[in-house]
């Protein structure tokens, strides 16, 4: 099975590091992995122009091409963001609005797959709870069945507090712990479902 890991920060981060380190606990339970960072990647804001419905495809070329393949051909979508303004950042908004495209060529493209949340604020609660909610609509939007971690500290997804630090992030012993559990349904979910 294979899991597709987006990272929505706009730069190397703690996002990042966070992601990297749950697509290798995916990857040693025998999970295909790929990860695609925005850092440094042409995003380009969806103009809502209903090409895709017409044509089956975004008119606007450029690196959502590799996301629209990942989505396609994964199995779980991670769906990591930092905090921005109390929400998700610009860049997985993009992302989001973009995925029109794919639902104009099939509207259950994304159907049954199984999504997961990490949100990582500067803030212990930076807009954590707010950035899972955005993720976990736009899973619900799509289709695609959202997991959590339970109702004990991962209530949404994965939640870090990284003081805007690496160093800080690795010392988040709580977030860790928040992650271990979502990707333990997330792991149970795509084993059961999938």
């Amino acid at each position: 099975m294979k899991v597709f890991g987006i990272c929505a920060s706009p730069r190397k981060s703690t996002t990042e590091y966070v992601l990297s380190k749950a697509l290798e606990k995916l990857a040693k339970d025998n999970f295909e992995t790929e990860m695609f960072s925005c850092h440094m990647k042409d995003l380009k804001t969806c103009m809502h122009c209903d090409y895709c419905l017409e044509n089956k495809k975004c008119i606007i070329q450029d690196d959502m091409a590799e996301v629209y393949e990942n989505l396609q051909s994964a199995d779980g979508i991670i769906l990591a963001t930092p905090v921005q303004s109390g929400s998700v950042s610009a860049n997985l908004s993009i992302i989001m609005d973009r995925t029109r495209a794919l639902e104009a060529i099939d509207y259950n493209l994304l159907r049954g797959k199984i999504g997961m949340s990490i949100a990582v604020g500067g803030d212990r609660t930076g807009g954590q709870d707010f950035a899972h909610l955005t993720n976990i609509t736009y899973f619900m939007i799509h289709g695609i069945i959202p997991v959590s971690g339970g109702p004990f500290g991962s209530n949404l997804g994965a939640s870090f507090w990284s003081q805007d630090s690496i160093d800080e992030i690795k010392n988040d012993t709580y977030g860790m712990e928040s992650l271990n559990r979502t990707l333990m349904e997330f792991e149970n979910f795509l084993n059961k479902y999938i």
